[in-house]
């Protein structure tokens, strides 16, 4: 029987698909403590194994769908068949995602994620953050760079799918947060001009928001573009 790590505990959960009732890991919030933080949010820790990303993701052991709390409870019609036939299907009953995670069981755990969101059709807010903490996960445990700008670019289009049809509005996410995170996301991928624009329409809604910080660090990142650009 496996020991569970004093940093973890058990999150009961019950999947939407099969209705199975299965246990996924979570980190537990004393041990969570982020010792740096890069410009669009990520987060680094003081040990991989407490990074809470790890455990962003819940997979059914019995059918395999794999969601974020961030997925509604709705399901289009005919998307719990395709879900069905694309993923339980073809799946082979595991407790690999219901024990303390690696970084290519998490990794993994991402990609089901994404592909259930991609036949579920979420909505693009919540596809954007799977692929930024995936991206986040490549960089800070430094996997892969290749992957880390693919996932990138991925969350970027997401991101600005979804201030286009304001998807965001029902999160946590405020319109000025979800403006600099595209600029910077651009930013981080070589797009300059859009980065630019974005952080522009951040700075013009300084007088209209309580998020100084958010207005500061867009003011910072444009400095930056430009110092790099007259250098």
């Amino acid at each position: 029987m496996t020991t569970t790590p004093e940093y973890l505990f058990d999150k009961h959960v019950t999947c939407q698909i099969c209705a199975t009732s299965f246990i996924t890991k979570k980190v537990l919030s004393r041990y969570i403590r982020a010792n740096k933080h890069d410009t669009d949010f990520c987060s680094y820790y003081t040990k991989t194994s407490i990074n809470p990303l790890l455990y962003y993701v819940q997979v059914c052991p019995t059918c395999g769908f794999s969601s974020s709390e961030e997925f509604t409870s709705y399901f289009p019609p005919t998307t719990k068949e395709a879900i069905a036939t694309a993923i339980s299907k073809n799946w082979i009953s595991t407790q690999l995602y219901s024990n303390e995670r690696a970084i290519d069981t998490a990794i993994n755990s991402f990609k089901l994620a994404i592909y259930c969101a991609t036949l579920k059709k979420e909505k693009h807010i919540t596809l954007a953050g799977l692929y930024l903490r995936l991206s986040w996960i490549y960089r800070t445990e430094k996997v892969n760079s290749t992957e880390e700008q693919r996932f990138l670019r991925l969350a970027l289009e997401e991101y600005v799918q979804s201030y286009m049809v304001s998807d965001y509005s029902e999160t946590h996410l405020s319109e000025i947060r979800l403006l600099y995170l595209i600029g910077d996301l651009s930013r981080r991928i070589g797009l300059t001009t859009q980065a630019t624009r974005y952080f522009s329409k951040v700075i013009e809604k300084q007088r209209d928001t309580l998020e100084k910080g958010i207005v500061e660090m867009a003011k910072d990142r444009w400095a930056e573009m430009r110092e790099k650009k007259s250098g």
